[in-house]
């Protein structure tokens, strides 16, 4: 089946063509990746454009770790996940940050107070979560970089205002990100013409100040049956570990602890994998000769009884706790 790529996906390679470092690079590909159309013709190109981007990535990687300097707006991945803020101006985004965060993003009562990027680490139990606060999707001198955050990040966390129509902001929000070629993933949703499609999560600003929940059930009737929808208050702390739970859960990862044989496992520091990870997983992220030389594991938590002995293919759920064999 032929390809039948638009004229923009080669301009778009042009601009890859002309790129002179691994980010420019990298825009061009995933700009190539989301004007590109889904179906089997353009399978192996897709296939073959994400392993570009993936050793560009890694490339990008070893020049941040070396303490080389990249763009303002490039965000190296910290934690269990990293979780790009977006919406329109004023939502309480940079409060969001500077609430549970330690970062310290400008904050303002007027449009376009965050110009660029902004890291913070959101503790939830005993993992860190990055969030990324960023200028409003309406900034127009910002859209150039956007895109490659946003693709960048595991998940977006959508920030609306519950007390000016949110209906019409999630909308207004969804259509910027369409203009960045962005769409959003609901359950078992398959991939749209010419978007990248991330999975998001409706934050509703300002619940103290919508006393009755208005606002908050338009966006539950709207999108409750697509997307987690919840409220909060960006300025009153009790409404944020709701929000903390949520993100945790939407980034689709669990949680594993190791043990040493004959010792007790360690309960501080887990290792955070994907959903559907496997000992095998596990043990090549504790290290790669691990894996190699593993032949059996234990588990406490989903096993059938507690210790119970599982092969590499065992898949592992939130909590679980792991002790290798070689």
């Amino acid at each position: 089946m032929p390809a039948n790529l638009p004229p923009l996906y080669f301009e778009a390679q042009k601009r890859f063509q002309r790129a002179s470092t691994p980010w420019e690079k990298v825009q061009a590909l995933e700009e190539m990746l989301a004007i590109m159309p889904h179906h089997k013709g353009t399978d192996k190109l897709r296939a073959e454009l994400n392993s570009r981007i993936s050793r560009l990535s890694e490339e990008i990687e070893k020049k941040y770790a070396a303490g080389k300097k990249g763009p303002d707006y490039y965000v190296r991945k910290e934690g269990a996940g990293q979780v790009a803020l977006v919406g329109l101006p004023n939502v309480g985004k940079s409060q969001l940050v500077s609430s549970v965060t330690d970062a310290s993003p400008e904050v303002g009562d007027y449009p376009f107070t965050t110009k660029t990027v902004t890291p913070g680490m959101m503790r939830f139990e005993n993992v860190q979560i990055q969030l990324v606060d960023m200028p409003p999707l309406t900034d127009r001198a910002a859209q150039q970089w956007l895109h490659s955050v946003i693709r960048n990040a595991d998940l977006l966390l959508i920030i609306v205002d519950l007390t000016q129509d949110p209906v019409s902001q999630v909308e207004a929000t969804t259509e910027e990100l369409k203009g960045l070629r962005i769409g959003l993933a609901g359950p078992d949703e398959a991939p749209a013409p010419g978007l990248y499609l991330k999975k998001a999560v409706i934050a509703g600003n300002k619940n103290d100040l919508d006393p009755v929940g208005d606002g908050y059930r338009l966006l539950r009737s709207r999108y409750g049956e697509r997307f987690s929808v919840l409220a909060f208050s960006a300025t009153h702390g009790e409404t944020l570990d709701a929000l903390r739970k949520a993100i945790f859960l939407a980034l689709d990862v669990v949680r594993v602890y190791t043990k040493v044989p004959g010792q007790k496992a360690e309960l501080t520091r887990p290792f955070v994998l994907k959903q559907g990870s496997t000992i095998a997983d596990v043990a090549a992220a504790v290290h790669k000769d691990v894996l190699s030389r593993l032949k059996y594991a234990e588990v406490w938590g989903s096993g059938r009884f507690q210790g119970q002995r599982v092969a590499r293919d065992h898949v592992l759920h939130d909590g679980d706790v792991v002790e290798l064999h070689a």
